[in-house]
């Protein structure tokens, strides 16, 4: 990289010319082929996800999450009621394009729209979505504003960073890890360090490619099996 110094030759960050403030992301829908992503109505959305979440009858899927799990729809819709309309995380809930089933939902948050910064967090796929096309498609949906529509420079990733399974997609859907923030937070009473994650709008027409060549539908055979990983192609894309 060309180095930038100023007059007195201290090196200094590069020009971002004619640089504004981003727009903040709206809560509009954004459809795919897979699925489709809606604002999150918890008079629409929360009952479908409230009987999804019973198939983890465990509860993993909760472990890392600062939330639940939910012992009643009631509690669900107490805790959803308040984050649908704030402005600060905007959550959108995952539907299914074949069942029209509410199976997951992601958000936007630590929106900085004046430097061009967002966070996708808050993720909790349902058993119904999990390991499904329509599971990354939401993941590149939700991308594609940022960086297409909104004009954002940077989109993050963090989870725990014993989080095992969000470091492995971060990593498959071409995030590039950046380092752990110790003790970064108390959750549940326990302590999480957390693993940062990101894309830059300068790597993201690559990672684009990847996923449109990962879902278009030559990469599936016809028992919907994938041809190619998502995994490889954003890895041979990588800067």
């Amino acid at each position: 990289m060309t180095e930038h110094v100023n007059s007195l030759g201290q090196p200094i960050g590069f020009s971002v010319a004619g640089w504004q403030a981003r727009p903040w992301p709206a809560r509009s829908v954004m459809q795919g082929r897979f699925c489709r992503l809606e604002p999150l109505d918890p008079g629409r959305h929360c009952a479908s996800l409230f009987e999804a979440f019973q198939l983890d009858r465990e509860g993993r899927n909760w472990t890392y999450l600062p939330v639940g799990p939910f012992a009643t729809l009631p509690d669900f819709r107490a805790w959803a009621e308040p984050v649908s309309v704030g402005d600060d995380p905007i959550f959108f809930t995952v539907v299914d394009a074949k069942t029209e089933r509410p199976v997951g939902y992601a958000s936007y948050l630590r929106i900085d729209a004046k430097s061009g910064v967002i966070e996708v967090g808050s993720i909790n796929y349902t058993p119904l979505l999990q390991r499904t096309p329509a599971a990354t498609e939401a993941m590149y949906l939700m991308m594609r504003n940022v960086f297409d529509t909104l004009g954002y420079r940077r989109y993050e990733w963090k989870c725990n960073s014993l989080n095992a399974p969000s470091r492995a997609a971060a990593v498959r859907l071409g995030f590039t890890f950046e380092g752990i923030f110790r003790q970064a937070w108390v959750v549940k009473g326990r302590n999480r360090d957390t693993a940062w994650y990101s894309i830059l709008d300068s790597e993201w027409p690559a990672q684009k490619a990847a996923f449109e060549r990962w879902l278009a539908p030559a990469n599936f055979d016809a028992n919907g099996n994938q041809r190619e990983s998502l995994a490889a192609l954003t890895k041979m894309r990588s800067p």
